[in-house]
This record gives C-alpha cells, sequence and structure tokens, in this order.
C-alpha cells in the first residue's frame, strides 16, 4: 500500500499536468485572438465539425465580435446558434436567436434562428432519475414546452417551405400532445379535490386549444364526471353522447389517474 505522501504527490503531479494542459490550449487560442475573419472562421468550422463546441465558440464569438461586418459574419452568428445549443448552453443560444432575428428579420436563413430557439426548449427524454422515481414528464409545468411550441409554430407559419418545417411540423405534434396531457393532470388533481368548475375550464380547454391531440377522450371524460358531480344533468348526457360518437379517440388515450 503506498504511503500517504506518495499519493500525494501523484495526485499533486496530476492536478500539475491538468493546469499546464489547460494553460496550453488557453494558449493556443489566445494566439489566434487576432487572427484574419477567413481564419477564426475556418477554424470555428473545423472546432464545429469536430464536436469541440468550446473552441468554436471562442473562433466565432472572436469572429463576430472583430468583424462584425465581414462576409463571415452572418453565418459565423448561426454557427453560433449551434454550438451554444450543442454546447448546452440555452440561454447563450436563445439570446443569440433572438438579436439575429432582431437584427436579421429578412435574412434568407432567419427560419433557422426560430428552429434552434424550438430545440433548445424541446423536452429531454425521460432520465434514468425520472423513471427511478416514476416522475411523469407530462406533470411538469410546460413553460419551455409552450416556448418550444411558439418557436416552431411562428417558424411554419412564417416560413412554411422552410428546410426545417417537416421536423417542426412533427415536433409540434409531439408538443401538442404534452401540453394537453399537463392539462389533464392538473384538470384531475381539481377532481380528486372536488373542485369540479376549475376541472371543466381545464378538460374544455384540451378539446379548445390542443384539438386532435390523444387526450382528447380523456377531456370528454372528465367533463362527464364534473358535469355529474355539478348536477348538470343536459350538460352531462350530451357530453356521453359526445364520448360515444368519439370511441376511435379512446384507443390512443391514456386512462385516467386514479
Amino acid at each position: 500500500m503506498r504511503s500517504l505522501p506518495a499519493l500525494y504527490a501523484k495526485f499533486g503531479a496530476l492536478v500539475l499536468i491538468a493546469l499546464l494542459a489547460g494553460a496550453c490550449s488557453s494558449d493556443k487560442y489566445e494566439r489566434d485572438r487576432n487572427a484574419a475573419s477567413d481564419t477564426l472562421f475556418q477554424k470555428g468550422t473545423e472546432a464545429m465539425n469536430n464536436g469541440n463546441y468550446g473552441g468554436a465558440i471562442f473562433y466565432l464569438e472572436q469572429l463576430v465580435a472583430r468583424y462584425p461586418f465581414s462576409e463571415n459574419a452572418k453565418q459565423a452568428q448561426l454557427n453560433l446558434l449551434y454550438v451554444y445549443y450543442k454546447n448546452d448552453e440555452p440561454e447563450s443560444a436563445i439570446d443569440a436567436a433572438d438579436n439575429f432575428i432582431r437584427e436579421n428579420p429578412t435574412h434568407p436563413r432567419v427560419d433557422y434562428a426560430y428552429y434552434i430557439k424550438g430545440l433548445v426548449n424541446f423536452p429531454s427524454a425521460k432520465t434514468s432519475l425520472d423513471r427511478l422515481f416514476r416522475v411523469e414528464r407530462f406533470a411538469r409545468p410546460p413553460k419551455g414546452v409552450e416556448d418550444s411550441f411558439s418557436a416552431f409554430s411562428t417558424l411554419i407559419e412564417r416560413f412554411p417551405g422552410s428546410l426545417y418545417a417537416p421536423d417542426a411540423r412533427e415536433r409540434m405534434i409531439y408538443l401538442r400532445n404534452r401540453l394537453a396531457q399537463y392539462q389533464i393532470y392538473v384538470a384531475e388533481w381539481y377532481v380528486r379535490r372536488g373542485s369540479y368548475v376549475a376541472a371543466s375550464h381545464r378538460a374544455r380547454s384540451v378539446l379548445e386549444e390542443y384539438a386532435g391531440s390523444t387526450s382528447a377522450y380523456q377531456a370528454i371524460e372528465l367533463l362527464v364526471v364534473c358535469y355529474d358531480k355539478l348536477g348538470l344533468a343536459d350538460l352531462a348526457a350530451e357530453t356521453r353522447a359526445l364520448l360515444a360518437l368519439n370511441q376511435n379517440l379512446k384507443k390512443a388515450s391514456k386512462p385516467l389517474t386514479q
């Protein structure tokens, strides 16, 4: 077994190597700080393509700051949206996208800025912690989901022929279902607490705002429950008839939480 002094010495050596490596990397970037526009763009693009997003950010930010009116500047700004997104810097990606949209409303690739805004807020896949603790994603407040939906919606409305429109439409279907599921979750919470008026408002919002979602059948079921509890016999009967006419929606829906 090694002695403590030997272990400390080894640890110190590892720390020194890491610091030297970081210094060398920093020096490498610093040497390029005053490079020409084409050089910064080339190195930034190479770093981005190689997955070195931190390096790409350095080069592209230097280019945009030093040569804002160069031929490479606009493409560098668009590339920055991507590398911020890939480098897990959502705030920077959103800020950069908003700035590009504001400053370049007629740019032929402004649709990409909206697309990145949608991607940044698009909900990630279920994590291992979610599965471990059985956390339902649709039970979370949908702020990011709403922002993502809004960005994709604007993209499709303004640029229906965009290269990114087909993917945006597919993602919007998923987001619409997520938003509808959240309304169902809240409506069920109100039902369990006897707040049937509030629950009915949430259920109706699913049918009115998220038509065609996978939660439509659940929303109609909830309305039947709410109208029965509120003593609204006529509305309950009409809604039961609607439920019978929409049995085809049942297969796509999830059972109500008990």
